[in-house]
Parts: structure tokens; sequence; C-alpha cells
């Protein structure tokens, strides 16, 4: 009973993030989203490619698939804003957040409680049986807090 309210409880908390980080982004423009969060950081287009690389990512690191857009790993978690020129539209951006998340969403509700405290697949067995938090529920929390890290730097091209 205490590892399904501790799951609910990690849950809860990525769904929130994901759904302030929608409304944000819904409320942004495809051209305040061209903009730098702050003079010299990071552009709003760069920081949704880069959520969405790292969320598509978990698939494979959660054992659960393949990315959907591994093509979205070089100019957004690989190289910094800028070094890539050619980059995805806006809108095939946001397209590609949606599925991603959905996705992982359906794939996180058919989850039984103790898969989620089962290794990742970066770690070893013989790490994970030394250090048993390095699973999978460990990494929505980490992944949690990094949304919402960038949710506040988005914040800033809200005007």
């Amino acid at each position: 009973m205490k590892q399904e309210l501790a799951i609910k409880n990690v849950l809860d908390t990525w769904h929130s993030n994901i759904s302030r980080t929608d409304t944000l982004l819904n409320s942004l423009t495809d051209e305040q989203l061209q903009n730098e969060v702050a003079p010299g950081r990071n552009r709003g287009t760069y920081l949704l490619g880069h959520l969405t690389a790292v969320h598509d990512r978990m698939f494979s690191l959660l054992g659960i698939g393949q990315p959907l857009y591994p093509h979205l790993d070089n100019p957004f978690i690989t190289q910094p804003d800028k070094a890539v020129a050619d980059i995805p539209s806006v809108t095939d951006l946001r397209n590609y957040w949606k599925e991603v998340n959905t996705t992982l969403a359906k794939h996180f509700a058919n989850l039984q409680p103790d898969e989620w405290f089962q290794r990742h697949t970066s770690v070893s067995e013989e790490d994970f049986a030394k250090e048993p938090h390095r699973n999978r529920l460990n990494i929505i929390i980490s992944r949690s807090n990094h949304v919402s890290y960038h949710l506040g730097q988005l914040a800033f091209l809200k005007k």
C-alpha cells in the first residue's frame, strides 16, 4: 500500500509538471518561443526540443520502448542552442512534445507497482544490487525536477 502511494505521489507530480508546461507552451506564440529566455541564454524552441528529446529517451531508459524521435538528440541534447541550424519547426516540436508525453503517460498507466522499483537500463545489475534507488521511479522524479527547472526558464518568455 505504501508503494502505491509513493508511486501515485511521484506520478501526480510528473503529470502536474507536464500539464503546467503544456499550459505555458500553449500560451506562447511561435514567435515568443524563438526568443532567448534571457540575453545570451537558450531560446524557447531549444528548450522545447531539449525537453522533448530528454523525455523521448525515457522510453529506452525505462525499458518500455524505443524513442519516437531519435533525430532530436543531436540538435537538442548533444549540441548547445544555435549550434545546429536546421532544427524542426516550432509546430513540429509542439507535436513531438505532445506525442512523446501522451505515449509516456499510457505506458506509465500500464506499469505495475513492482515494475516501478526495477532498475532502469543505464544501471547494471551489479550496481543496482548496491544502489536499489536507481530504479524506474527515480527516473520520473529526476525528469520531473528537470521539466520544472526548464518551465521556470520558459516562463520568462511570457510577456
